[in-house]
């Protein structure tokens, strides 16, 4: 008997000097898909869509830091695609990405208006996924998180990690902002959903309740 795929499929692309995960994700029925955070690494990115047989619908973002968006706008362009997210409130890291690649040496990068700002409760629509976006500042102020609830799957940029949780020393961070979206917002989903980090493997809310010496049960 032939077993139906689940709804969406994904796979982690690190590009940027920074080894930033952009995740490809697709609605299986469509074959439709988004890349969150492309950074850089245009080509590598296209390969890897064209191996999937994937026909990119958008391009998802989750704050305005360099390696997850200092190469959106040339793609966006580049493909004729929409971009959605971050939060408004990102606007003026997104308004520094030429200065920013300039002085951490990536060429090209620039900044983007997205047809779409998000905010907490918006729905973004892939194929025929829906995810629900958190507003989860802290890391930067206007940072989102992505999540498919039938999948159980989070993708969180640079809020939460394996064993730890996003900076707060840069310009309009705050470390109470994101300790309380973690604790109020991530955390109340269910202990098995995987998120997907901005950086480095991938881990479970439960293994991060438990463990996570910043936000878990030592937190």
């Amino acid at each position: 008997m032939t077993q139906t795929p689940p709804p969406l499929a994904a796979c982690i692309v690190p590009v940027t000097p920074l080894q930033q995960n952009c995740t490809l994700f697709w609605c299986t029925e469509t074959m439709k898909g988004a890349l969150v955070d492309p950074g850089g690494d245009l080509d590598r990115l296209k390969q890897v869509v064209a191996e999937k047989g994937v026909t990119l619908e958008k391009l998802l973002i989750t704050h305005g830091h360099l390696d997850h968006c200092g190469m959106a706008g040339v793609l966006a362009e580049d493909l004729s695609l929409p971009i959605e997210g971050p939060h408004p409130e990102d606007k003026f890291w997104i308004d520094q990405a030429t200065e920013q690649g300039e002085r951490f040496g990536m060429i090209g990068t620039r900044p983007f208006t997205p047809e779409r700002w998000l905010d907490e409760g918006d729905m973004v629509t892939v194929g025929r996924l829906s995810l629900s976006v958190f507003h989860c500042p802290g890391h930067t102020p206007g940072h989102v998180v992505f999540y498919h609830e039938p999948s159980k799957l989070l993708i969180v940029g640079d809020v939460l990690f394996q064993g730890s949780i996003g900076r707060t020393d840069f310009p309009r961070g705050n470390h109470q902002q994101l300790v309380d979206a973690i604790q109020q917002k991530l955390f109340t989903l269910p202990e098995d959903t995987a998120f997907v980090p901005g950086h480095g493997p991938m881990s479970t809310i439960g293994q991060e309740k438990r463990t996570n010496p910043f936000v878990g049960a030592y937190g």
